[in-house]
């Protein structure tokens, strides 16, 4: 293992497309890591990964985990409406069980074989959809699972945006050569549309971080 190389949970969004410039930054190699777990819109989704991975020049692994749909209980993976409450919860309904569980469980095993320690996703508590698994304390205890499962306690999961506000999270990606041009090919929006919606969820988040940074966000500035 070497601690000079890092593996990023990429899903072609804004979050985790900031962090994949961020360990560019941090890390001598980097790689990227994409789940296709039939989500909504994820021929886009996994296009835009695709292009930002090659915008950054990082080798790029998509790996098919359709279990994820078949069990999980969540619009981002079904029908209904990504724009409301699950059902007896606060939680959004666009929020999948396990998800980050599963996705972090995966990462670790292709680090391992990559013989990385470090992983890196874009996970928030500060502003963020209310999903429980982007919190620290989530992280902490995964962080610890994953060593005592892997038999390596020089694995760290990296969350460079744990406690940034997104108008900081834009200003972070304006100072991170590159970011800025792959962010125009970055997809939000939970309704799979460009122009983005600027209605569901993911995107209010998104223009309410450029709008405090007073920046204008680049995907609105691209031409296709």
């Amino acid at each position: 293992m070497t601690e000079d190389k890092a593996l990023v949970l990429l899903s072609g969004g804004q979050d985790s497309t900031t962090c994949l410039f961020w360990a560019r930054k941090e890390f001598r190699e980097v790689h990227a890591i994409t789940f296709d777990y039939m989500q909504r819109h994820r021929t886009k989704e996994l296009a835009a990964a695709d292009r930002i991975a090659q915008i950054a020049g990082v080798e790029h692994k998509i790996l098919w985990i359709p279990t994820i749909k078949e069990i999980g209980d969540s619009a981002l993976v079904g029908e209904g409406s990504v724009s409301e409450k699950r059902e007896g919860s606060n939680l959004p309904s666009s929020f999948v069980p396990g998800r980050n569980i599963i996705f972090l469980t995966f990462a670790a095993m292709w680090a391992y074989k990559l013989k990385i320690n470090s992983l890196v996703i874009g996970a928030s508590q500060t502003d963020y959809s209310g999903y429980p698994d982007c919190r620290q304390d989530f992280i902490y205890v995964m962080n610890k699972a994953l060593w005592e499962g892997m038999g390596n306690r020089d694995l760290e999961i990296h969350t460079p945006l744990m406690n940034l506000a997104k108008w900081q999270e834009v200003l972070l990606a304006k100072i991170l050569f590159g970011c800025w041009e792959a962010l125009a090919y970055s997809h939000t929006c939970y309704e799979g549309e460009y122009p983005p919606c600027g209605k569901c969820p993911a995107c209010i988040l998104r223009a309410k971080g450029f709008e405090e940074a007073g920046e204008v966000d680049p995907l609105l500035m691209r031409k296709e």
